[in-house]
C-alpha cells in the first residue's frame, strides 16, 4: 500500500466510523451515505494535500480533513452542485480556518488588508514557476514561507490546478482578487528563489540570481 492510499485510508477510519453512528439504518439514508462516499472519496487525496499545505503538519492535516468530512456529510443533503471537489475543499478550508482560530489565533492577528493586495494580476514570473518545479524541500520551504492567504491561492492554482472561478468560490473572494493574490505569490516565490540561489550558489544558484527582478 503507498502512502497515499495508508493516509487515504487513516483519513476514512478516523471519520466515517463517526458517520455511520450518525445515519439510521433505513434504506435512503444508506443511499445517501453511498452517494457521499462516492462524491466525497475520490478528492480524499486533494483534501489532504491543501490541509497540509496550510496546517503545515502531517497530523494537523488529518485532523482538519476528517472534521471536514463530517461537516460535508452533515451538510450533505444541501449538495446540489455539479463539483463536489471545489464543495469539498471550501469546507475544509473552513475547517482550517475555525482550526486556525482555536490553535493558532496569532497567525490571524495581523489583518488582511484587501485594498492593499488587490491590484491588477503581474505575468508569471520565469523564477516562481522555476521554483514549483524544484525539489519537494525547496518548495515545502518557499510555500510555508508564504502568508496563508497567498498560500492556499498557489496551492489550488498552481498544485491542484483548478481555475480562478473555482478558487474564487472555495475562498469566497471576487476572481480579480484571486489574481491579485497569486501575482503577490508569485513575486514572493520569486524573491525566495533568489535569495535561495545567492545562498545556495551552483548552476540553478547563477540562474535564480542572475535574472533578477523583472520590470
Amino acid at each position: 500500500m503507498n502512502a497515499e492510499a495508508l493516509r487515504r485510508d487513516t483519513i476514512v477510519l478516523g471519520a466515517f466510523p463517526a458517520m455511520n453512528d450518525a445515519i439510521h439504518a433505513s434504506e435512503t439514508e444508506h443511499g445517501r451515505l453511498r452517494r457521499f462516499e462516492e462524491a466525497v472519496l475520490p478528492h480524499l487525496d486533494t483534501a489532504y494535500d491543501l490541509a497540509r499545505w496550510l496546517t503545515k503538519s502531517d497530523r494537523d492535516a488529518e485532523d482538519v480533513v476528517q472534521t471536514a468530512c463530517l461537516r460535508a456529510l452533515q451538510f450533505f443533503a444541501g449538495f446540489r452542485g455539479a463539483n463536489p471537489r471545489a464543495w469539498l475543499l471550501a469546507i475544509v478550508r473552513n475547517t482550517f480556518y475555525t482550526w486556525l482560530q482555536q490553535n493558532r489565533a496569532q497567525e490571524l492577528a495581523t489583518p488582511f488588508d484587501e485594498e492593499r493586495h488587490t491590484e491588477d494580476a503581474a505575468p508569471r514570473d520565469p523564477e516562481a514557476d522555476l521554483l514549483l518545479h524544484a525539489d519537494r524541500h525547496v518548495l515545502r520551504q518557499a510555500l510555508e514561507a508564504l502568508p496563508v492567504a497567498y498560500r492556499e491561492a498557489i496551492v489550488l492554482r498552481e498544485l491542484e490546478g483548478l481555475s480562478y472561478r473555482e478558487i474564487a468560490e472555495i475562498a469566497g473572494i471576487p476572481i480579480g482578487t484571486v489574481m491579485s493574490r497569486l501575482a503577490r505569490a508569485r513575486r514572493q516565490l520569486q524573491d525566495f528563489a533568489i535569495t535561495y540561489g545567492s545562498r545556495h550558489g551552483g548552476q540553478d544558484g547563477n540562474r535564480y540570481a542572475d535574472k533578477g527582478t523583472p520590470p
